[in-house]
């Protein structure tokens, strides 16, 4: 028999003032009511739960949606994303299918046909670790297919871009260039460029590249947000990649969306650490806002990727000697932020990868302790790929979230094997984090991996691959149970936005954001989690997608 309660002071009875979504099978994720059949909604806002019958009776003026036994629980959130990227990605060559340098200069080359002259062609999603050339590619694979056209395209993991003679002539990028701080500009060995650059580097490519105008950034949000809601995910957390797309720009038009009352997501958005001290000046800091349009975060990186061998690692890659990474920032420097960022009523998340990044970002959240702890700030680290043993237990001890993306680890596990040898043991190390007492956020670090979080919540409880079964799992010890991968992406995510209190658990004053699927999550096997679909989406107590 379920238990029915109901808000004090709701709309009980008034007809017209909401829905009732009955003949469900709720997980309401609330240890004092884990499952009812109905949910009352108001306002945009959860207003009772209990029976079908009991919320019928109590609602009689409320219009009814009859869930048909489908089980249901609280929206997801994709606690990384770089929302307009992914949206815009959908129209640009896409290179993460591309198992060989050929065939992604090939995709290159249909591509250019399709490109006027004077635009920029633009693609992504290259990884050359999946090549059998095993080689970085260069300015003259691209030449012979986009001659007078400049191309740029940017690796699987955003931190690399490949571009042709073109591009490189219209950024001014020659022998001489300097290497920026915190940047290199990939040269031959005649000292020539080579048409790959790595982390700040890029910004000289940036510079010259045409921005986006706001027309094609709110048709790139606007196909984000539909892909969102056909996959259950009703908010996200929006980090800044390219800060000429991703920062002000796609902030204004997410402002407009809101005063249109056109956005059925709820983003809480970072802050480039470049436009901290603005953001200060202006009087913004972390959780300005209302419930759909957050300022959140400063953005910081600390280092850069393990596929491109740029994370900051205190021993040098496997078979590198030498290569220790590229540190964005000293570890003075990434204090100094912290402090700075925190004074101005700012959270962090800060991006680390290796082993010494993630040392030295735990440094410098612990430089301010006493501050954030005023603030009642609650910052994270974006990835937390690699983390040395002794700095494990740290992230719980300064309430530090280790806001990371499940299928990373699968997708990744070869480099990894490769690269960081028998360090891997403490890499993606979901469950020994949270049996430290780490709160976990999960996303998909979109475009870079996909944001279907089925697929996520199969690479957390398998740490295997989809298309491969039968392979033993990669560290299982680190796997997560299935009621662990979907509070990563509800309650985790929640907690990492300081919004616990009206999202991510379906109780009466939360916000009304939940999804019906057509298996039950928590009984069904690993393996169906890839088939599982999404058969309804609200937000706010509103339907805004159904199969």
């Amino acid at each position: 028999m379920y238990a029915f309660t109901s808000t004090s002071g709701s709309a009980i009875g008034q007809p017209g003032k909401g829905l009732v979504f009955t003949g469900g099978q709720f997980h309401t994720l609330d240890p004092a009511l884990p499952k009812v059949e109905a949910i009352a909604v108001a306002n945009g806002r959860i207003v009772g739960r209990g029976s079908s019958a009991d919320l019928r009776g109590a609602f009689p003026g409320f219009e009814r949606t009859d869930l048909g036994g489908r089980t249901a629980l609280p929206g997801f959130t994709d606690a990384h994303i770089h929302l307009p990227s992914y949206g815009l990605s959908l129209r640009r060559v896409e290179l993460r299918g591309a198992r060989s340098l050929p065939e992604a200069v090939e995709k290159v080359r249909a591509a250019a046909q399709q490109v006027r002259r004077g635009e920029w062609l633009r693609g992504r999603g290259w990884d050359k670790n999946l090549w059998p050339e095993d080689r970085f590619p260069t300015r003259e694979d691209l030449d012979p297919v986009s001659p007078a056209l400049p191309v740029l395209l940017s690796s699987k993991d955003g931190h690399l871009l490949w571009v042709n003679s073109v591009a490189l002539r219209l950024a001014g990028i020659v022998r001489t260039t300097p290497d920026p701080p915190g940047g290199e500009i990939v040269r031959d060995r005649r000292g020539e460029p080579t048409g790959v650059l790595k982390e700040t580097a890029n910004d000289l490519i940036w510079r010259v590249v045409p921005l986006e105008g706001p027309e094609q950034i709110e048709d790139g949000i606007r196909a984000a947000v539909n892909a969102m809601h056909r996959l259950g995910i009703t908010g996200v957390h929006n980090f800044v990649g390219t800060a000429s797309l991703e920062g002000a720009p796609a902030f204004r038009v997410f402002q407009r969306l809101n005063e249109r009352g056109e956005l059925s997501l709820r983003v809480w958005t970072t802050i480039p650490e470049g436009a901290l001290e603005d953001a200060v000046a202006t009087g913004l800091s972390t959780g300005f806002g209302d419930e759909w349009l957050r300022v959140g975060p400063v953005k910081i990186f600390a280092d850069g990727t393990l596929g491109s061998q740029t994370a900051a690692m205190l021993e040098p890659f496997e078979g590198q000697p030498g290569n220790t990474g590229i540190a964005v920032h000293t570890r003075e420097e990434l204090t100094d932020l912290v402090r700075r960022a925190v004074g101005g009523g700012f959270w962090c998340a800060i991006h680390a990868i290796g082993d010494r990044a993630n040392r030295w970002v735990l440094d410098a959240f612990e430089a301010s302790l006493d501050a954030t702890r005023a603030l009642g700030g609650r910052h994270r680290i974006e990835h937390v790929q690699l983390i040395h043993p002794d700095d494990l237990p740290r992230l719980s001890r300064l309430k530090v979230t280790a806001s990371m993306q499940p299928v990373h680890a699968t997708v990744d596990r070869e480099i990894a094997d490769r690269y960081w040898g028998r360090r891997s043991r403490t890499a993606y190390a979901w469950r020994s984090l949270l049996r430290a007492g780490t709160a976990l956020a999960f996303g998909s670090d979109a475009p870079v991996e996909t944001p279907d979080v089925f697929a996520g919540l199969y690479a957390a409880v398998t740490r295997k691959r989809a298309e491969e079964p039968q392979v033993r799992s990669w560290y299982p010890d680190e796997a997560l149970e299935i009621d662990e991968a979907v509070r990563a992406y509800t309650t985790g995510a929640a907690y990492a936005a300081g919004q616990e209190g009206v999202q991510g658990r379906l109780l009466e004053g939360y916000c009304a954001d939940f999804i019906a699927v057509d298996r039950d999550l928590f009984a069904a096997a690993p393996e169906e989690l890839l088939s599982t679909r999404v058969m309804m989406t609200v937000v706010g107590g509103t339907v805004v997608y159904s199969a």
